[in-house]
């Protein structure tokens, strides 16, 4: 199994199309006995959160978030954790909204320590 999320900070390796997460969105993971949760802001996302659950190394998932135009979105996601050969993690993703039409697959990348 790959590495617990607990106390990671993970980032988009990608924009998504405006008004979704990107590059500049950073995910603030706690896990715990199964259980994930994040919060995550940035670019277009004024505050976000997400809730879920974890076996093995794949998560389950839905998520919230405001945009800085205040608008509110919500969706679906499972993603698969892996391990990167240099200590940190990163998450494929396989996402669909929920209150709007839209999904796609993304990934998210710990950021390294120094790189905020």
């Amino acid at each position: 199994m790959a590495a617990s999320l607990d106390g990671r900070v993970l980032a988009p390796e990608a924009d998504q199309a405006a008004g979704q997460v990107g590059t500049a969105t950073r995910f603030h993971y706690r896990e715990a006995d199964g259980r994930v949760h994040a919060d995550y802001a940035g670019g277009d996302v004024e505050r976000g959160a997400l809730m879920g659950t974890r076996v093995g190394d794949r998560l389950d998932f839905r998520y919230v978030q405001r945009l800085t135009d205040g608008t509110t979105a919500s969706g679906h996601c499972v993603g698969e954790v892996r391990d990167l050969p240099d200590g940190r993690v990163a998450v494929d993703e396989r996402w669909e909204w929920e209150s709007r039409p839209g999904s796609g697959t993304s990934r998210v990348v710990e950021l390294r320590p120094d790189a905020g």
